[in-house]
């Protein structure tokens, strides 16, 4: 049986507490880093569960997705009908003693149930910092729409630059979108609870894949802005600088990032040929990009003789910014990487580590994901219920502590 402190007393955050009623991805990944670095996290499902569970193949031995068990370690799980009166009470019970609320329920939903920031929160809890992720917020044209990873990066210009003229336009195969929209609340919560160590109040705080995409847009936003000229698909190339882009070896595809002048005259010596560095068409960035298909043409023919790998390596220890492109399995069976803790395991399960590393705090992965509905019992105990108190909340379907229904 999975263990967990109720009291964290590890990382930067020891003593907050967070209730996370959102789910899928873009909420439960800011309550998982909350968790990582000390929080004290209570994840709230629906009777259905959250969706991910079911997000599968793969399933671990449980049946509960790998898509699930990747955002929601850390954590102590209940299973609440919030469209109960008696669930919401609940809830309002626990939020009593929270310092954040993380939802993504559909703009509406919590007014619906008379549980809105305005409404009621901010007054009943004026030191709650109350986050919602959502896909477009409250307001404006899209105001309440529903919103996916793919949808905002359609709609948010990123697809429109990443793919080639031969592909079209191409989701990114990351749902870099929610990802970084959970980071946007991890960093909106934190401003939000330093301003309140001032103020002694709370506020809203608001992330959305809208603006987190339109955020990505560097520096073809920048680009735009400036020129006007509308930035054109590149494949892996890089819309300012050359060469920046991914090349064929002998052995595997390479990417080469060569971010100044001093760079690639070290390139072009490495390579035997630093008579590239002296030629007028390459010797500066901007006449490298004026040229970039004749010098693409030169580079792939010295390329096409090496080995790749061991390219990236000299390359590296060089000073040159370069890596094999690389599959999965690869990386994550990487000596840096497992010299980085960026694979951890916990309780038999496999995951990826804490990548913000703090050298008197440090975060730490201590329980695995939860199943569903395993603490409804023990927190509701802790919350005041007693034991007949639980027994009619569970057999009027108000909580659950099992499988979610069929």
């Amino acid at each position: 049986m999975s263990s967990f402190p109720p009291l964290p007393s590890f990382g930067a955050l020891a003593g907050l507490k967070v209730l996370d009623l959102s789910r899928v991805l873009g909420g439960p990944y800011c309550g998982q880093i909350l968790a990582d670095h000390g929080a004290e996290v209570i994840k709230v499902e629906p009777p259905a569960g959250d969706e991910t569970r079911s997000w599968g193949p793969p399933f671990a031995a449980d049946g509960t997705a790998a898509y699930f068990n990747g955002l929601n370690r850390n954590k102590r799980d209940i299973v609440i009908d919030l469209s109960q009166p008696a669930g919401r009470e609940i809830v309002l019970k626990i939020l009593e003693d929270c310092d954040v609320l993380i939802e993504n329920f559909k703009i509406g939903t919590l007014e619906r149930w008379g549980m809105g920031y305005e409404q009621l929160l901010r007054e009943r809890f004026p030191r709650l910092i109350h986050c919602r992720v959502s896909g477009f917020g409250a307001d404006g044209p899209l105001g309440g729409a529903p919103g996916y990873d793919a949808v905002a990066q359609a709609l948010g210009g990123l697809m429109s630059v990443n793919g080639t003229p031969e592909t079209g336009p191409l989701r990114v195969g990351v749902p870099v979108v929610d990802m970084t929209t959970g980071l946007s609340a991890v960093i909106g919560v934190l401003l939000a609870v330093i301003e309140r160590q001032r103020s002694g109040r709370g506020q809203f705080v608001e992330a959305t894949l809208y603006d987190s995409t339109v955020a990505l847009l560097h520096p073809q936003s920048a680009n735009w802005l400036e020129s006007g000229k509308t930035p054109q698909l590149s494949g892996n190339a890089h819309s300012n600088i050359v060469p920046y882009d991914k090349f064929p070896t002998r052995t595997c595809e390479v990417f080469l990032g060569i971010g100044n002048n001093g760079q690639w005259k070290k390139l072009c010596e490495f390579l035997g040929h630093p008579e590239l560095a002296e030629d007028p068409r390459f010797v500066t960035n901007a006449e490298r990009f004026r040229h970039r298909p004749q010098l693409r043409t030169l580079l792939e023919g010295h390329l096409q003789q090496v080995d790749g790998e061991e390219l990236c390596r000299n390359l590296l220890a060089a000073g040159i910014p370069a890596g094999a492109v690389r599959p999965i399995p690869q990386v994550l069976t990487d000596a840096h990487t497992l010299h980085r803790k960026m694979v951890v395991e916990v309780e038999g399960k496999r995951a990826i580590g804490i990548p913000i590393k703090l050298s008197r705090t440090p975060g730490q992965a201590l329980s695995a994901p939860p199943r569903f509905g395993q603490h409804t019992r023990a927190l509701l105990a802790e919350y005041g219920f007693d034991a007949a108190a639980i027994d009619a909340l569970l057999a009027q379907g108000t909580v659950m502590d099992g499988s979610p229904a069929a």
